[in-house]
This record gives C-alpha cells, structure tokens and sequence, in this order.
C-alpha cells in the first residue's frame, strides 16, 4: 500500500530545494530516506521536475508518494517507553537522551521508532502465536506504524507528540509547520551575563566541508532563538529557549554562537564529562481530532539539576 500527499506551493514556501521542504513537512523522516524515495521517483511536481535540488516556484503543485510496506524497515523492539499521554489518534513520550528518534543507516535498533512500532501492535506481538513473527523480524498484518511528526537529537531529552493514524500525521504535520505548535526547552549553559531575556539571531546553513557541517555562515537561513533566564550560578545558568525558527541543531549552534555552549555539547562546545543538559520541558498543541488545547509538561531531569550544583 502507498499513501500519496499533495501540496501547492505558496510564495512563502517559493526558493526552497524540493528535499528541503519535504524534510520540512515529513519531519520524522530522514534525510536519507527522503533521498533514497526522490532517487526512486516518489516525487512529481508541476510544472517543474521531480528533482531533489529543484527550486520551488509559487504555485508548483508537489505530489509526494510514500510506499508503506518499504517504509518501516525497522524491527519492533519491545523497549521502555514512557508515555504521559495516549488516545486513539495521538501518543506523548519523553524522548531519553542518548536514544535516537529513527533508525539510519547505522543503526537499525534500540531508537524510539522501534520501540513504537511494538507499543503501537503491541496486542499482536505479544500473542504466544505471534512470537515467531517477532523472532524472525517479519512485519505483522495491518501494521500500525508510527507518525514521527517531529524530533529530537539523540543527545536531548524530552517530550515529543506521535501520531498514530494519518490523520493525525497530516493535520499535525501542517500545525507544526504553520508555527501553530509551542515548543520550549530548558538548557544548562556556560558562563554567565546572558541578561534576563533575550533573542538570538544569527543565519543557519551547511557546509559539508567543515565539522560540525551546520553552523552560523553567511548565507545561512534566517534563525531566531528566545530565551530566558531562570537561574545564575557562578558556573552555569538555567535558561529557558523558544526555537522561532526550526533550524537543524538550532539551539545549540545559537548558545554556543553567543558564547554560552550548553553543558556537555561535544559538537558545539567543550563537552565534558555530562550528557547534554537540554530537555523539551513544555509541547502545546491543538488535538488533530478534537481541536482543543492540550499542554504537557517534563520537569527538568535530575541528571541535568545536578551538573548544575
């Protein structure tokens, strides 16, 4: 079975790459797979070609077709999951830090994807007649997959929205990219003297020839990051982060820019010895079915509390 997606592009959406937007829409899906489905043709867009750098215009019309049977490569793994929230259309975990949100290239196990896929058939898999069909990797009937709407670095923590229908996935997918979706984070970062409040604004792009390759460069995307301070200690300072703007790594590229790395970076910062003390403390968003207003919050881990005694 496949499942086609169509969109017109407005002329806000005009400029970017074709894979670009559709990392963009599709944010629970690699970059590697979105690749891999244009290199096969999954993609059409009138009037122009169905190409990976292929600019979109104002009024292109992008038919994106996902085939469903290829798309979960992942073998279901029935691994802890804490979950504060579950109904028929929507799922909402706490991500653990160090757990990478889908499998790539290298790694095709122990990611939240995995873990998904078996809590979401979990009636089937855990069937005596079904362990067999576990054992040997095989998908089970009707498989329910997944809507990975959004993700996290492997390195953070916190609360992340699954859908499980694709409904949900859809109608998700556009709030989160109509900006109608409040995300905050907490950071312990180095140093202090950030001030009270503040927005950091720096472009955001690639270079595939520099490490790390996403950084602030001339030419970058437009990025805005606010913040807020909770607490100073004479060390490390609590703040409290709003991402605007939805760049790769943007968080972490904007503190360590204004010279505040957060505690335990090893790509942005002088890393040392602690795990990365950034946490999705706070999701809002309307229900994809009902439409009202739901809030969920993820206190700071202690892990983090304590690297800032």
């Amino acid at each position: 079975m496949s499942r086609s997606y169509t969109f017109k592009i407005t002329s806000e959406e005009a400029g970017q790459r074709l894979d670009e937007f559709l990392a963009s829409r599709f944010g629970g899906m690699s970059r590697m797979r979105i690749a891999s489905l244009l290199g096969r043709g999954a993609a059409r867009v009138e009037p122009g070609p169905g190409l990976p750098g292929y600019r979109l215009a104002p009024g292109d019309r992008v038919e994106f077709t996902i085939d469903e049977p290829a798309s979960s490569a992942m073998r279901p793994e029935p691994l802890p999951l804490e979950i504060i929230h579950e109904d028929d259309h929507i799922l909402v975990i706490v991500k653990p830090p160090g757990m990478l949100v889908h499998p790539t290239k290298s790694v095709k196990s122990g990611t939240l994807a995995n873990a998904l896929t078996y809590h979401l058939n979990r009636a089937f898999y855990d069937d005596p007649a079904s362990r067999g069909v576990l054992e040997a990797g095989d998908e089970a009937p009707g498989l329910t997959r997944p809507g990975l709407v959004h993700r996290l670095d492997r390195a953070t923590s916190g609360l992340m929205v699954v859908a499980v229908t694709p409904r949900a996935l859809s109608v998700l997918s556009r709030h989160f990219h109509r900006r109608l979706v409040e995300k905050r984070y907490l950071a312990l970062v180095r140093g202090g003297g950030l001030g009270p409040a503040g927005v950091i604004q720096a472009p955001i792009g690639r270079d595939p020839g520099r490490r790390p390759q996403w950084g602030v460069m001339e030419g970058g995307k437009p990025s805005e990051t606010r913040f807020r301070v909770l607490s100073e200690g004479p060390r490390a300072t609590l703040v409290e982060l709003e991402p605007v703007t939805g760049r790769t790594n943007q968080l972490r590229i904007h503190l360590a820019h204004a010279g505040h790395p957060i505690v335990g970076d090893e790509l942005y910062g002088p890393g040392g010895g602690t795990r990365l003390c950034l946490h999705a403390w706070r999701l809002a968003f309307h229900h994809p079915a009902g439409g009202e207003w739901m809030e969920f919050i993820s206190p700071l881990p202690r892990d983090i509390e304590e690297a800032s005694e």
